[in-house]
């Protein structure tokens, strides 16, 4: 296939190296580890030259030594702590410090010393519970972030992390009734925690080896950030276990929620469930027809009255778990509920996990067309649990290559080459046996797509203009879909809208045929559908007039110009909108 578009490092160490005997069993509980923990991580991902894979940070007493240091030998790095390095340049115990100079100039030592580490210390750090407060080292932590580093919030559970601080020593700050100041310590560090964490673990009743499990799984977490002017900033998760996540979006307001699910994910839904009962949630759990049978005003109404007969207030919340239809209509009822309750998406499908779970499009079909009843209306959150993917059988996983590859075609090119690279492995995808490698390809595809939607829907949450650039493809692919009754699947009719979409761009002079030639052969060689060969062009051209970028009686296209580079097409010739139908006939 022809692409188109394809124009010294210093370790610090509180201690001198193991040598001898000493090394080997540093290596074999090295193993020992690993072989617990498994191929949780693959340490060349976090490996960034002159920075910590990862630092530590939470309160007195939350593990961040003991747990770091698993993961230190689980990933075969060294692990350091941040107050042994100042004991030992200074030449003295902490205690000693805070008698001698008190603590601000304790703090301005501490943070000489933390950022140094940051820009040097290639292993696992663990901060001192007060160093994120000091401005300095704060404003060093978010720059680490920002290059990529891995910040890890260990949420201790208070009566566990008292107990252990008061036994532990080498904290002047506790030396005083330790309960009342620990507790006032926690209300000023916890929000300031959890605002500069990429990894949140709540290490209550777990031991540190899971711990350790659960903070590995949360490195190698990818995630995207939403924000915009007019959007309550959110996060989607992409990783193992990112279900685990829950109770954390959620937050503590919630007294009831919702679990809406189809029955085709049971074994998605039962782990929800006992994860959100055990954080104490009241859980009512919600079973809806499977794909776009569930996207009714019948269903919809019917969740309406089951909250109502439930006591649903305004602080409860929905989850939505399952494919892209059943995330869109979970979305729709907390949407209109009490005028909007705040939900939570969790993506079992990849088309699910690139495209309907994110960017706060909520809706349902009418017999008129598809999504045409519908609100904005962002979630709190979107888990997207690579766990899922190991029920996700054939088709439904390649349907989901459509959206993918139209976030190439729209914006980034790297995703086209990325499916070029690793097609054959994607056309025959089994759940039953995906291997590393495999999964770090669909993790980069599922973060560089979302990236893709979060850039449009940032700018324009109401799809205004720019945000309707996500709908290349979708003119023809939602009239495929209407006609076929929905027995096709979304990905595989937006494809054939793509081909279409392609050709009306080259009949219009904006595009060459090796683009439109491209288009084919990279979505063929996915095993998505480039013709179809169900339906009249009158009909057609009737449901495109009901589309959502039509404006009154003016046809609305999405086409390309370049690879990249998406534009508006406004009442094209209906010659040339015939002939591009006619080509995806053959």
């Amino acid at each position: 296939m022809v692409n188109r578009h394809k124009n010294h490092t210093h370790r610090h160490s509180s201690r001198r190296r193991p040598q001898g005997s000493a090394r080997r069993t540093q290596q074999g509980s090295r193993r020992a580890a690993r072989a617990e923990l498994g191929d949780i991580v693959d340490p060349r991902r976090l490996h960034n030259p002159g920075h910590p894979a990862a630092v530590f940070i939470g309160m007195p007493g939350a593990g961040k030594t003991r747990i770091g240091m698993e993961v230190a030998r689980a990933l075969g790095m060294d692990f350091l702590d941040s107050d042994d390095e100042i004991e030992r340049r200074e030449g003295m115990t902490i205690p000693q410090i805070f008698e001698r100079f008190g603590e601000p100039r304790f703090r301005a030592i501490e943070n000489e010393v933390v950022v140094g580490l940051l820009d040097s210390f290639e292993g696992i750090l663990s901060l001192g519970g007060g160093s994120p407060m000091h401005e300095g080292t704060r404003e060093a932590l978010v720059r680490y972030e920002r290059e990529g580093g891995k910040i890890v919030y260990l949420r201790a559970d208070p009566e566990e992390a008292m107990l252990r601080s008061q036994h532990g020593g080498n904290r002047p700050l506790l030396a005083d009734d330790a309960r009342a100041t620990w507790m006032r310590l926690y209300a000023q560090r916890d929000p300031v925690y959890s605002a500069i964490a990429t990894v949140a673990v709540p290490t209550r009743g777990k031991t540190p080896m899971k711990a350790a499990k659960a903070v590995m799984e949360g490195m190698n977490e990818r995630v995207v950030h939403v924000t915009g002017s007019t959007i309550e900033p959110y996060d989607v998760r992409i990783g193992a276990n990112t279900i685990s996540h829950l109770p954390q979006v959620l937050g503590e307001a919630p007294v009831r929620v919702a679990l809406i699910h189809t029955s085709s994910v049971q074994r998605h839904s039962d782990k929800a469930r006992t994860i959100l009962r055990r954080a104490g949630y009241t859980v009512s759990d919600i079973i809806i027809p499977d794909a776009e049978m569930g996207k009714t005003i019948d269903v919809a109404s019917s969740i309406w009255k089951r909250l109502g007969q439930e006591g649903f207030t305004r602080s409860d919340a929905i989850v939505g778990l399952g494919g892209g239809a059943c995330t869109d209509l979970a979305g729709f009822v907390a949407a209109t509920w009490m005028r909007g309750i705040r939900y939570v998406n969790c993506p079992t499908s990849l088309l699910a996990m690139v495209d309907a779970s994110t960017g706060g499009k909520t809706g349902i079909n009418t017999e008129e067309g598809k999504n045409l009843v519908g609100s904005f209306y962002t979630p709190a959150g979107v888990l997207a649990d690579l766990d899922a993917l190991g029920t996700l059988p054939n088709d439904i996983f390649v349907e989901g290559l459509g959206e993918v590859a139209k976030s190439g075609f729209i914006r980034d090119p790297r995703i086209l080459d990325i499916l070029e690279d690793h097609a054959g492995q994607l056309r025959s995808f089994d759940c039953t046996d995906i291997s590393p490698e495999l999964l770090d390809v669909i993790a980069e595809l599922i973060e560089r797509t979302v990236t893709v939607k979060a850039y449009h829907v940032s700018n324009d949450l109401r799809e205004r203009g720019l945000r309707e650039f996500l709908n290349y493809g979708h003119t023809l692919g939602h009239a495929i879909e209407k006609l076929e009754h929905f027995r096709w699947r979304h990905g595989q009719a937006v494809a054939v809208g793509m081909v279409f979409a392609a050709e009306l761009s080259r009949l219009t002079g904006h595009i060459d045929q090796e683009l439109v030639d491209y288009h084919r052969e990279l979505l063929g060689s996915l095993g998505l559908r480039t013709s179809w060969d169900g339906g009249s062009f009158d009909d057609v051209l009737a449901l495109m007039h009901r589309d959502k970028k039509a404006r009154g009686n003016t046809l609305r296209f999405v086409i390309l110009d370049d690879v990249a580079h998406p534009i508006h097409l406004d009442d094209p010739p209906l010659d040339a909108v015939r002939e591009a139908f006619e080509l995806i006939r053959r």
